[in-house]
């Protein structure tokens, strides 16, 4: 396993529509696992695939509920509620901004050996679910921003605001 360098903002990989995978290889096995040790190097819940600079819709998460989750070609298919906080995210280091998101997803998705399932999100998974697949088509949680982008310091970070 390695740890591989996040991409940020500014980067055009981080705006690129990604592929689905059509199959698990041990490239992809690989990528999947550096994923996870690279977003808890970073202190981050979720990291996409494009963040480390490979255009496969690949997400892994981890809000700490005792799971790790690996979701590969994720479909969001049932939304509800709202849920409105502050969001920021291992590609824009430092800052930080509010962004309404649903409070329940519902994703259908392959996990690491290529098995459908579908999961439900309630609240913080919710969000970083939202959050990564936003990832895959090219957004970024800045776009979705109401009001101001803030600075954020090391700190602040830590303890306020979820890292996608």
């Amino acid at each position: 396993m390695a740890i591989r360098k996040i991409r940020t903002i500014g980067d055009e990989i981080l705006r690129k529509k990604c592929k689905p995978v059509k199959e698990i290889t041990p490239r992809i096995t690989d990528l999947i696992k550096d994923m996870f040790e690279t977003m808890y190097e970073a202190n981050g819940v979720g990291l996409a695939a494009p963040q480390v600079g490979i255009l496969k819709q690949i997400v892994v998460i981890d809000v700490e509920d005792g799971n790790q989750y690996v979701l590969i070609n994720p479909e969001i298919i049932e939304t509800d509620g709202e849920q409105t906080g502050p969001e920021g995210c291992l590609s824009v280091p430092g800052k930080s901004g509010t962004v309404t998101r649903p409070n329940h997803v519902k994703v259908r998705a392959f996990d690491a050996d290529m098995q459908p399932f579908e999961l439900v999100g309630e609240e913080l998974l919710a969000r970083a679910i939202c959050h990564e697949c936003d990832h895959l088509s090219g957004e970024l949680f800045v776009d979705k921003v109401e009001g101001e982008i803030e600075d954020v310091t090391l700190e602040e970070e830590n303890e306020e605001v979820e890292e996608y």
